[in-house]
């Protein structure tokens, strides 16, 4: 990401009464294609035809009296990141320390030279420039600079508490800059409780660009959020602990880490970014630094894109693990889903490198945009069996899926091409270890669903990746091994829960037929046939054109 300024300072009102249509109104106008049909009873939501959640339009015929449905398509990180405004960074090149003006807080004010003015319990900032605080201070921080204004607060063992609104609010300014100095540890803590409408609800709270930045450490406690800006929020250093009663970290346009430690508590989203209404925003990105999120509702929530390119970020949470209603990159890094609902979520999954490690009560994986209620006619589950374009698409990284629901789960098409997926799927026969509405193809890579019989599916006949489906019965602990059809050991996995049922694809896994060991039990297979339960894959037939039932009737 590039820095920029001054790039969006205006009133950007939210229409919550009509949130969903706003965003179905924003999905349509990205820059970009292929367009998603969300279906909700038969009926296109809101009358639209077509969501835009991808890259290239891929017509994919009618679905029912719902119209033409198109699919979403494989994108890379760099291509989806490419449709989202730049977010802005303060960086730490573009001010000194040196020139820093000296702000000491104590009791209910503070003694500073020019820039600052205190009364009342209210520090207010009012010019452009660079200010130490330290020191204690029973009030409040507030930046009221000229709307062009660059103010980099510098907190050097500062402890703030506020009980009359945000600890910290910025009123006017261009870009801010919260920097934590080396060796300083402060605090803030927001008692203070907001009324339902309060605009400034978080202990920081920013209406302009806000990044932190430093080395030192910061702990925070508030009320209501903990940082929010409603333009950009950028953390690029700093060791940042947050506990706060509803959103952790809040940036409206964009949130973006580049570095530092992040402990987030929070009784809402540990990290949301919810400008819904502008097509370039809403979007966050993780390029470093180390996350640590305990979420009431979702570890990370997007209206746009949640993209992924490094850092280790670590996420419980009664909700999903990561929600994104466009797109869902993962491109490096370490992704841990310690709990959750669904794990990860959204219209495009695409995952190309990095380790991920997900355990979900429902879903592992969810390719989904977000409809929740079923087109009765087509049985009520998990939003109806027909295919509504989404996609999950898997071409490198190493991924381990653990699940009570679906493990690998699309509403549209699954597709995988490399790395190295592992999925631990329900024991409830309700659910299967993967499950496609549309096309589930594997031409790559190495897959392994060990999980019920009932739903089991298998690779379809677009596979060009030799496949095998098992009836084989093992507990939690059990071996299990593929054998070639000369009796060489191809995998050995060790099961992390009780199945029923096994699916493997693998570059060498070759011939007619090979063998799947459980504990010593024996089970011959055919290449290309399914042996699921009468839900499982449309159509077999592996690679090399060995063909096979399909396991839909």
């Amino acid at each position: 990401m590039t820095t920029t300024t001054d790039h969006h300072h205006q009133e950007r009102p939210v229409d919550t009464t009509n949130m969903r249509t706003g965003r179905l109104a924003r999905l349509r106008r990205r820059g970009f294609a292929p367009a998603l049909a969300i279906v909700a009873s038969g009926i296109l939501l809101a009358g639209c035809t077509a969501v835009e959640a991808g890259l290239t339009q891929v017509a994919a015929g009618a679905s029912g009296a719902s119209g033409t449905t198109t699919s979403v398509v494989s994108a890379t990180l760099d291509e989806l990141a490419a449709a989202n405004e730049d977010g802005t960074v303060v960086r730490e090149d573009e001010w000194s320390v040196d020139d820093a003006i000296d702000v000491t807080l104590a009791g209910t004010g503070a003694t500073a030279a020019s820039g600052v003015t205190s009364a009342d319990g209210i520090v207010t900032i009012t010019e452009a420039g660079v200010y130490r605080l330290s020191g204690s201070l029973d009030g409040r921080i507030v930046v009221a600079a000229p709307e062009d204004a660059q103010v980099v607060l510098v907190l050097d063992g500062a402890a703030i508490a506020s009980d009359a609104g945000s600890a910290i609010e910025v009123q006017t300014a261009d870009d801010v800059a919260i920097h934590l100095a080396e060796g300083s540890e402060s605090s803030i803590v927001d008692t203070s409780t907001y009324a339902e409408d309060a605009e400034a609800n978080a202990a920081i709270f920013s209406e302009a660009d806000l990044t932190l930045s430093g080395t030192g450490s910061l702990r925070l406690e508030a009320s209501g959020d903990g940082i929010t800006s409603e333009d950009d929020l950028a953390v690029v250093g700093g060791t940042i602990d947050v506990t706060a009663a509803d959103e952790a970290l809040r940036g409206k346009d964009s949130i973006q880490v580049e570095d530092g430690t992040l402990a987030l508590t929070a009784g809402g989203d540990a990290l949301q970014s919810d400008n819904a209404d502008e097509a370039e925003r809403g979007w966050i990105r993780i390029e470093g630094g180390t996350i640590t999120a305990t979420a009431g509702d979702d570890g990370l929530n997007a209206v746009s894109d949640i993209l992924v390119a490094g850092g280790t970020v670590t996420v419980d949470a009664t909700g999903d693990g990561l929600h994104a209603d466009v797109a869902l990159a993962i491109a490096g890094g370490t992704i841990t889903v310690e709990g959750s609902d669904e794990g990860l979520e959204s219209a495009l999954v695409q995952i190309d490198g990095g380790a991920v490690d997900v355990t979900a009560d429902d879903d592992a994986i969810n390719g989904s945009a977000g409809s929740s209620t079923a087109d009765a006619s087509a049985g009520g589950m998990g939003g109806g069996m027909a295919d509504s374009g989404e996609l999950v698409a898997i071409t490198g990284g190493e991924v381990t899926l653990r699940s009570g629901g679906d493990g690998l789960d699309s509403n549209g098409s699954i597709e995988v091409s490399g790395g190295t997926v592992v999925v631990w799927g329900p024991s409830s026969d309700g659910n299967g270890a993967l499950d496609a509405n549309g096309g589930l193809t594997v031409t790559g890579g190495t897959l392994l669903a060990v999980g019920s019989a009932g739903m089991a599916e298998s690779p379809d006949a677009a596979s060009t990746q030799s496949w095998l489906q098992a009836q084989a019965t093992g507990d939690a602990g059990s071996t299990i091994e593929v054998l070639d059809a000369e009796g060489a050991t191809i995998a050995t996995f060790a099961a992390e829960a009780a199945f029923s049922n096994v699916v493997f694809s693998a570059a060498g896994l070759t011939g007619d037929a090979a063998t799947v060991v459980v504990d010593g039990t024996e089970t011959a297979v055919t290449l290309g046939t399914a042996t699921g339960g009468g839900m499982g894959g449309q159509g077999g037939g592996a690679g090399g054109g060995m063909g096979g039932p399909g396991g839909r009737p």
